[in-house]
């Protein structure tokens, strides 16, 4: 398959279900970001795009509605690229950016890319963002090779990293059963519109790796452990009624099944502890993280958890109108979704680089979009020994990220941090602040209206637009 080629493509499993959610105060959008060691070139990271999206297509569309589902249609438009904003991941308007459902942005020696979840997932952002630094070091004159983050531009996209693997690997005859409840939440007061409290603390791998090794747990269930423990003592000091409280983790299907999408490919496992069977210490809550994550993070109960959603896509709702659809699956989101979340906790895991890029990298960052009630989202990702840990907070209080970051004191974690708030940290012991990584003054506050762009539409034959607009 070549680029040229590719005219539209299908919206994965996950993918679908997040234009219902749409709304014009909150969309599903992530950050990814890449901080260099020298300044960037928009002018050649215009041209390094432009290469990558050759390669990676499935990322160079804009979203269509069809009768049942929407779906992707290439974009013959040029994709913008502008100067940083210091509240990214905004909400998205289909008919803004050129109708590109990323956006891109620089500031200083920092590249950083807004993904819409539509698109792909973490593992996929990841791919685009570095096969993207690496051609723009090329064209900046570096000798660059390439590996499974880096992909040569020059070869063919491949059918297997277009595929929706969810179809592809669901084949579970269990019915899941699913347990969510509204749980506690940590509220505060809320920012304006638009804008958001980030927070990004870097810490050693090394030094991570020796603690979570001693406790016997994985580094991801160590910070979800932490989190878990900083909310339940939360609930317990403000009085409230004891809910349960939880943490959502976001896993990687490529790790359990032999999957090449660059598109979605994951699944969100929640861990919980009930206040009400009794106290907790740390070292009870974090045994039980690790034993929750171990029972659903098995290739069995993923295929189970995956077969329900691709049945519900399938069969239960396959010909319902997409009006109908979007109505319930906003409604059902307004009710449920992040009701069933105390805290959100996204580990991306480590992007690992050829040799000779290394030298030009200093670390990627991993941001989650900010919630509608939860005041903690947090992303993880690590390069090299650097682990960037970040926090996006729609509350002005930074209690939630200060208790975070004297927990990790406590526990021999030095933490360098920057943040895009007031407060620096400074006065924590083991905290230091990255006075030379500031973050870009502008904001951006989008319009109440839809602002129309104009599109070149394809000239194809009706045919051909009755399969897209009517595909099942």
């Amino acid at each position: 398959m070549t680029s040229n080629s590719l005219r539209w493509i299908k919206l994965d499993n996950a993918g679908k279900i997040f234009p219902g959610q749409n709304t014009r105060r909150w969309s599903n959008v992530f950050r990814l970001g890449v901080e260099l060691k020298e300044e960037i070139d928009p002018e050649i990271l215009k041209k390094a795009l432009k290469i990558t999206l050759e390669r990676i297509p499935s990322l160079r569309v804009k979203m269509k509605k069809g009768f049942f589902w929407n779906y992707l249609e290439i974009n013959d438009m040029e994709c913008p690229v502008n100067p940083d904003i210091k509240n990214h991941c905004y909400r998205i308007n289909f008919k803004e950016n050129n109708g590109f459902l990323f956006r891109i942005y620089y500031h200083h020696n920092r590249i950083g890319i807004d993904f819409y979840h539509s698109l792909c997932d973490g593992y996929g952002g990841a791919v685009f963002l570095s096969t993207l630094t690496g051609e723009y070091l090329r064209l900046k004159g570096h000798s660059v090779s390439h590996n499974q983050f880096v992909l040569n531009v020059n070869e063919e996209p491949r059918d297997e990293e277009l595929e929706d693997a969810y179809v592809r690997y669901s084949s579970s005859k269990a019915k899941y059963i699913s347990d969510e409840t509204h749980v506690y939440h940590k509220r505060g007061t809320e920012l304006p519109l638009h804008l958001c409290n980030y927070t990004v603390c870097t810490m050693s791998l090394e030094k991570l790796r020796e603690l979570s090794k001693g406790y016997g747990v994985t580094i991801t269930e160590l910070f979800a452990a932490i989190l878990l423990d900083i909310h339940y003592r939360k609930q317990l000091s403000e009085g409230k009624t004891k809910k349960e409280v939880s943490v959502q983790i976001p896993v990687n299907l490529r790790k359990a099944f032999p999957s090449k999408t660059l598109r979605n490919f994951v699944l969100c496992l929640m861990v919980k502890i009930n206040p009400r069977l009794g106290k907790y210490t740390f070292e009870e809550i974090l045994k039980k993280v690790s034993l929750q994550l171990k029972l659903v993070n098995d290739e069995k109960a993923l295929d189970s958890l995956m077969t329900r959603n691709v049945n519900i896509e399938k069969k239960a709702v396959k010909y319902v109108p997409l009006a109908l659809k979007n109505f319930f699956i906003g409604l059902g989101f307004r009710i449920n979704a992040e009701f069933s979340t105390s805290v959100l906790i996204s580990n991306l895991g480590v992007i690992t680089l050829p040799e000779d890029m290394k030298e030009h990298v200093e670390r990627f960052f991993f941001f989650t979009g900010p919630g509608l009630v939860n005041g903690a989202r947090c992303g993880v990702v690590t390069f090299g020994d650097k682990v960037a840990f970040t926090f996006s907070n729609r509350y002005k209080e930074d209690d939630i990220e200060r208790e975070f970051l004297i927990r990790l004191g406590e526990l021999g974690i030095p933490v360098t941090v920057t943040t895009n708030r007031g407060d620096t940290f400074s006065d924590i012991d083991n905290v230091l602040t990255e006075v030379n990584c500031r973050y870009p003054e502008r904001v951006f506050i989008p319009t109440q209206k839809d602002r129309k762009a104009k599109i070149n539409k394809h000239k194809i034959f009706f045919s051909e637009r009755l399969e897209r607009v009517f595909h099942v």
